[in-house]
């Protein structure tokens, strides 16, 4: 089963979200998940905690940023393509446009790794991160992100 078809649905891609720091753009991010019933802040701050050990940026513009959250049942995923690319300690130096998060449960282990994993490898493919980049619907992201768009 694709890991990434399971954890991201429409109502969790934005495209073209306006940031203009890591902040805000973490902070846009972490709206997405309101309709989850999640609290915005906490996922920021879940997500703020992990960057301050390293940045998510994994290079050529993207970014994985992740954390754990307490409560959460199941990991849930948002995808979201900034209206410019903003600076985040990449470890290429680029700034990031796309960003794919990850919400993981608290004692998540081997399932989160898995998921960064295919996340990683999705994003290694210069087709998709192009297309990605010039999308213009949810629902054709969707298709990208999860290998359905043939």
């Amino acid at each position: 089963m694709n890991l990434i078809a399971s954890l991201l649905d429409v109502e969790h891609i934005a495209l073209d979200l306006p940031a203009a720091d890591k902040q805000q753009a973490l902070g846009a991010a972490a709206r997405l998940f309101t309709r989850d019933g999640l609290d915005p802040a906490k996922v920021q701050a879940a997500l703020a905690e992990r960057e301050r050990l390293g940045s998510t940026g994994i290079g050529e513009g993207v970014a994985i940023p992740h954390g754990r959250l307490k409560g959460l049942a199941a990991p849930r995923g948002a995808f979201v393509r900034l209206a410019t690319p903003v600076p985040f300690d990449a470890c290429d130096g680029r700034p990031v446009r796309l960003m794919f998060v990850l919400l993981v449960p608290e004692q998540a282990t081997e399932e989160h790794l898995q998921l960064l994993s295919e996340l990683a490898e999705r994003f290694s493919d210069p087709d998709v991160r192009q297309a990605l980049t010039t999308v213009s619907d949810p629902e054709s992201a969707l298709g990208l992100l999860t290998g359905a768009d043939g």
